[in-house]
Parts: structure tokens; sequence; C-alpha cells
């Protein structure tokens, strides 16, 4: 039985547990279910801020250096939850120019948006070059060359600001799909992301020549973090700062160092977070005992910023026994609500009975989805009080990765989203 001091795990200000029953703030689940229908997703602007003001304390407490939190909108570009970042003084990592787009709508400046795509190709460049102030992030030498020749040829007066990937040769994620650093997954997947430390330097200089203003240095190691991957982040932390100060001693200015993202929310009862606080605190004495001249740093949140703010309500159309299995079928499937236990074998997301969050009596319940394949599944025997016909089923942590990664496969909809 819940009480103050023996919570569930994912409870936090936005998911709270009331005599047995799942409340989105101070309003039950049930309750926003019959009022908006389901299937539907269910955004917290507190719990989004709260996030945004821990991790800017993290950092911003401990140094007089310009704290960016840069939200990596791919992982939830919601408009409002757009504005509701914007309004806190975020800056935006887009991956496409319909990104870009989306962000400028929302009232990000351009010179608050960085654009770091892969396999870019002209077109995109066009429609990034003819924005005022955005940082373009470059992923390759062989974009470069391409952002060459199209400033020369249409833009050759125009002061644009770029930045520079590295790969720093280290990758770290919770699957091999979301690892994008180092030179292979550990399923063999060739990386595609970033160059390579030995042409770092070569790169930004070339940039500097054809008339580029250098900013910034970036890496990204991959999505997903767990404690033990901190004495490997530890690692391509130091070899970022080594590589800022041998391009600062060519000459080369740096405005900022990016450390991307990669930290989230927790998925599972067992799961060790990645410790922030240490990371942070690690981050700035390197920074500071290395002499750089940066202003600023700047960080790419994505799951850590939304990822717990976000819940998927689904009704259950009725219970199905076959073969001693028990399934409560529920109104939406996977692939058009939360995708991410479909493509990545790791992925979990904790489902909850909204009306009877735990009981002293249990079955193994397998929640299954309305499309056409078998792996549409929510979750496989789970251990939960026993559903019934109506009831409302939350699917939790589903405000990252989720909407945003939804499909129309089965020609279904992907579901209405709100934010309370």
């Amino acid at each position: 039985m819940n009480t103050s001091e023996n919570k569930f795990w994912w409870e936090n200000d936005f998911l709270k547990v009331k005599e047995k029953k799942l409340y989105l703030g101070d309003t039950e689940a049930v309750k926003v279910a019959e009022k908006y229908g389901t299937p539907l997703f269910v955004y917290s602007k507190n719990q989004i801020l709260s996030n945004y003001d821990a991790l800017l304390k993290e950092f911003s407490t401990k140094t007089a250096l310009e704290i960016r939190i840069c939200y990596a909108m791919k992982a939830n570009p919601n408009s409002e939850i757009l504005k509701i970042l914007k309004e806190k003084g975020a800056w935006i990592d887009a991956v496409s120019p319909r990104e870009v787009k989306e962000a400028l709508q929302a009232g990000f400046p351009a010179e608050k948006i960085i654009y770091t795509g892969t396999s870019v190709s002209a077109e995109d460049l066009h429609q990034i070059f003819n924005l005022e102030g955005i940082i373009i992030n470059i992923d390759a030498e062989e974009q470069l060359e391409m952002m060459k020749e199209i400033k020369h040829k249409q833009f050759p007066n125009k002061m644009i600001r770029v930045s520079l990937r590295l790969n720093p040769g280290i990758g770290r994620g919770f699957n091999p799909r979301v690892i994008t650093a180092g030179k292979k997954s550990h399923d063999g997947t060739p990386i595609k992301f970033g160059i390579e430390e030995k042409r770092v330097l070569d790169t930004f200089q070339k940039a500097e020549r054809y008339g580029f203003i250098p900013a910034g240095l970036h890496q990204h190691l991959g999505s997903g973090w767990n404690k033990k991957d901190f004495k490997a982040v530890k690692k391509t932390v130091d070899k970022m700062i080594q590589k800022a100060s041998e391009i600062e001693k060519t000459g080369i200015a740096l405005e900022f160092l990016d450390f991307g993202g990669g930290f989230g929310p927790k998925y599972t009862e067992d799961q060790q977070l990645f410790p922030l606080q240490r990371y942070a605190e690690y981050i700035l004495k390197k920074i500071n005992n290395s002499g750089l001249k940066i202003k600023s740093i700047t960080l790419e949140p994505g799951k850590y910023m939304v990822g717990d703010a976000g819940v998927l309500l689904l009704k259950v159309v009725y219970l199905k026994r076959s073969y001693n299995n028990v399934f409560a079928c529920v109104n939406g499937g996977t692939f058009n609500t939360v995708p991410r236990p479909a493509i990545y074998t790791e992925a979990h997301h904790h489902v909850v009975n909204c009306s009877l969050i735990d009981s002293e009596e249990k079955k193994k319940i397998t929640v299954a989805g309305n499309l056409c394949e078998t792996g549409d599944v929510f979750g496989k025997e789970i251990l939960m009080p026993l559903p019934k016909k109506g009831d409302i089923l939350a699917v939790l942590q589903a405000g990252a990765y989720c909407s945003s990664m939804a499909s129309n496969y089965n020609l279904r909809e992907i579901p209405k989203e709100i934010i309370i």
C-alpha cells in the first residue's frame, strides 16, 4: 500500500497515487480520459519546468559560464512544449529543416537554434543558410565542402557561424541503435555521426578558410546513459577539452563546448540513473583547470526534459484468455503511440491501471495493442491487478520519443496530445 513515506518508484510531481488511483497532477487520470477520450497523450507543464530548473541548477550554481540548455526537440516537438521551454530561455537542438521551422514558429529566434543534421543535402543547407544567426553543426568534412560551394555561389557575403561534431571514438547508449559515437556499435553497425579526432583540427581550419565563423565544438555519445557509463563519459569529456585546447592554440576562438545529451529519467525500478551531479562537477572542474577561453557550456537534453512528464492513456476494450495467456486488449497500438519497445529490445515503459494501482491479488497481464503485429504489446506478462473492460491503463514515461516516433501504421491515428 502506498504512503507518502513509501512511494512508487515512478512517482513525481506529475504522477501521484492517492487511494490506489493514479492522479495526473491534481486530477484523476480516469477523469482526464473520460473528458478527452483515448488513446491520449498527457503532458505536464510543471514537470517539464521542474526538470529544466533541476538541470540548470546542477551546472549554473557551480560556474560563471553561461549554461545553454538546448532542447533536443526530436524527443517531442509538441508546439506547446516548445513554447514552455522558450519562455524559460531554452535553446533548440534541431536535426532537420522542418524542426527548425517549427522552432521558429514557436517563437525561438534563429540565433538560439543549433542545426545538427546528418547526411545533410544541398536542399537542407539552402533552407538553413537563408536564416540569420543560426549555428550549423558540421557532421562531416564532405558536408563542409558542400557548404563551401553553396556559400560561395549564393551566400558569398553572409556571416555563418558553425560548430563541429567530434566523434571521440567512444559511444554509449541503452541499445546499439542509439549509440552515436565510436567506430561501430556493439552489434557491428558502423557509426555514421561526427568527425574522427585526427581530422577535427584540419576541418576547423578549412571552415575558417572557407569564410565560416567557428563558434563551438560538439559531441554526442548516444541515448539512455546509466550509472555504469560514467567512467566512459568522463573520458570523452577529457577528449573534448583536449581537442578544444588544441583548436584554441591555433588561434581559433571557440565560444562554446556542447556536450550533447544522453542522460534521462528512470524507465525501470532497478535502473541506476546516470550521476548528473558528478557529471556537472567533472565538466566544470576540467574546464576550469584547462585555461580555455570559452564563454558557455551547451547541453542537449531530450528524454531528461520531457520523458517523465508524459503518459499515454488507453482504454481496455476487453480481456482475452488464450493458452493460459491473459491479455488486456487496448484501443491503441505501439507503433502509433509508444513505438520504443517495438524498435529497441531494451526499451521498457511501465504500465499501470489508473483505477487500481496496487492490490494483494495480481495476475500476469500482457497489454496487447490493436495492430496486426505480434510485437504490438505495451508490456509482456506484467504483474498487476486484473483489469476489466472499460478500465484506463497508463503507459508511463511516455513524454519522449513516443508521439514524435509514432506512425499511422495500419492507418491508425496518432493520439491527441494535451498539456495540463
